[in-house]
């Protein structure tokens, strides 16, 4: 059903993933309404339609409905004070809704920050546009970084991560990105190759450190590639 989602605007697009009950948590659903998705894609595309697109150098937008999935996924394990990992960030949509749900929840108790990495340094340099045009505040009060390196590898430097995403598809489970969630903690990436069958796969790290690992949906993504395009 969320494929048929249409807006005339961005609220209206994110009215009709709540109506169709992609969107469960009003924190998420104020986050998403906050987040103009016209700041994030390419002027001549259409915003506001339930359906990826392109942003260059082989990598896109994900669906809405993907970006209000892995949100809800992610939700329950976004604290006041979590670090969270984007890998992936590619035109900085995401990164900016998980901003915007760490405000929601906790307003000025949220100590957290959100990470987002990138190996192309153009798609670095189009983030942080996008972040400037939509809302100068997230990445100027230094909630919001937008980093160039090998997301496969995580980024150590603000780990453990309570929350990690990957927006694109890995050939296996990333290890390095296990190895940085924090107890407690959840990872949810796509994996399997590219063009190929792929499933939404989430990891859970328990307070021992125990992984459970839980296959969600199949799924098409475009594959995570180091800047020599070469697949994980």
């Amino acid at each position: 059903m969320a494929w048929y989602s249409k807006g005339k605007n961005n609220e209206d697009l994110v009215n009709q993933l709540t109506e169709y009950g992609i969107i469960k948590d009003d924190n998420i659903a104020k986050c998403m309404k906050e987040t103009d998705r016209k700041f994030y894609c390419a002027s001549n595309h259409f915003p506001y339609v339930d359906t990826p697109l392109r942003i260059g150098y082989g990598a896109t937008i994900s669906a809405p409905h993907m970006h209000a999935y892995a949100l809800e996924l992610l939700n329950d394990h976004i604290k006041s004070d979590s670090n969270i990992l984007d890998v992936g960030s590619g035109s900085g949509y995401l990164t900016s809704c998980f901003a915007r749900l760490l405000k929601s929840k906790y307003g000025a108790n949220a100590t957290g920050n959100v990470i987002g990495i990138e190996h192309h340094p153009d798609l670095v340099e189009l983030g942080k546009k996008n972040i400037n045009a939509d809302e100068p505040s997230l990445q100027e009060s230094g909630k919001v970084l937008i980093v160039k390196g090998d997301g496969r590898l995580g980024y150590p430097e603000k780990a453990p991560y309570s929350a990690i995403h990957v927006g694109a598809a890995a050939n296996e489970t990333p290890q390095a990105l296990i190895e940085q969630l924090k107890p407690g903690g959840r990872l949810i990436c796509p994996v399997g190759p590219a063009y190929d069958t792929q499933y939404l796969e989430q990891y859970d790290k328990d307070e021992s450190g125990k992984i459970e690992k839980k296959r969600l949906m199949g799924v098409m993504f475009v594959p995570l590639t180091d800047l020599e395009n070469q697949t994980w």
